[in-house]
């Protein structure tokens, strides 16, 4: 299958990309171009970007028509229809836990206090937007007074595991100019190294109080929350000198919403019903590795190392 250009100039055309968990075949894209026809979208054309795995679909007109046609038409493919001149992206502004991770430090930490239940059903809540994120932290947090601060470390060995995909979306990003920024309503002691890892560029998250060698129940004030995570989006959106079209947001939990709104692309990550109801892409069969087909670039160009 071949790419068929030029009936249209890029700032008239959009893109829908389909990115399969397991297998995409030409059948699933001609039923995808059928859909489109018959939804009045202007089809274009369509091209692999990996065979067998991610492929476009060019079209000239309304894509907000488009995404409803396509998403959910076809098993553990996940669909991103976005405009073709808004398509490379130069920011990143990334959410850590249960996105960048594959886990909530906070619960993970209340397991070796042996109050991980109880946490966990606060940070779920809290997540789902039932709770105001820093009152829910505050809560949390001094639950864990007395945990000692050698469980911090020993977490991050244990439990802490990096998100399939991350290094290779940060990282390729980054080699070609773009700016990485972990945001994080967890905790320094976490994100730091997760962030050094993974390859980001600035690390912004909470502080743990701890004293005489043991957490003290308190977080530092102001709390990294939904408005710091935005407030960061648009302060390097304008450091930067990039327009906002370039910029994307990726999180799971309802304190993402705001940089997810505000992101030239906002993408849900294997996400909580209130973001994926909100975000304009929801990645929920794939990696990370899926907002770099959605930026048009191939597996051979990936950075991993």
């Amino acid at each position: 299958m071949s790419a068929t250009r030029g009936r249209k100039g890029d700032d008239a055309m959009f893109i829908a990309t389909l990115i399969a968990a397991d297998r995409l075949d030409a059948g699933q894209i001609s039923e995808s171009l059928d859909r489109l026809n018959a939804a009045g979208c202007a089809v274009i054309g369509s091209g692999w970007l990996d065979q067998g795995r991610a492929a476009d679909v060019m079209f000239g007109q309304s894509p907000d028509v488009a995404r409803t046609a396509l998403e959910g038409a076809f098993d553990r493919v996940d669909i991103v229809v976005q405009a073709m001149m808004a398509r490379p992206k130069s920011l990143l502004i990334a959410d850590m836990d249960s996105t960048m991770i594959t886990v909530e430090c906070i619960d993970e930490l209340a397991d070796y206090a042996g109050i991980k239940p109880e946490i966990a059903a606060v940070t779920e809540a809290a997540m789902r937007g039932e709770l105001d994120f820093g009152e829910a932290l505050d809560a949390r947090v001094a639950l864990l007074a007395g945990l000692d601060e050698a469980a911090i470390e020993r977490c991050l060995a244990e439990r802490v595991k990096i998100m399939p995909g991350a290094i290779a979306l940060v990282r390729t990003m980054r080699s070609r100019g773009g700016t990485a920024i972990l945001v994080s309503g967890g905790f320094t002691r976490f994100a730091e190294p997760v962030g050094s890892a993974i390859g980001f560029n600035r690390v912004v998250a909470n502080r743990l109080g701890i004293a005489a060698g043991m957490l003290d129940g308190t977080v530092a004030k102001p709390i990294v929350d939904s408005g710091t995570k935005e407030a960061t989006l648009l302060a390097a959106i304008n450091d930067l000198a990039i327009p906002p079209e370039a910029t994307m947001a990726v999180g799971d939990g309802a304190n993402d919403l705001a940089m997810i709104r505000r992101a030239g692309l906002g993408y849900a990550y294997h996400a909580k019903p209130v973001v994926a109801a909100a975000a304009a892409v929801r990645i929920d069969h794939n990696d990370l590795s899926a907002l770099l087909y959605a930026q048009g670039i191939a597996a051979s160009e990936w950075v991993t190392d």
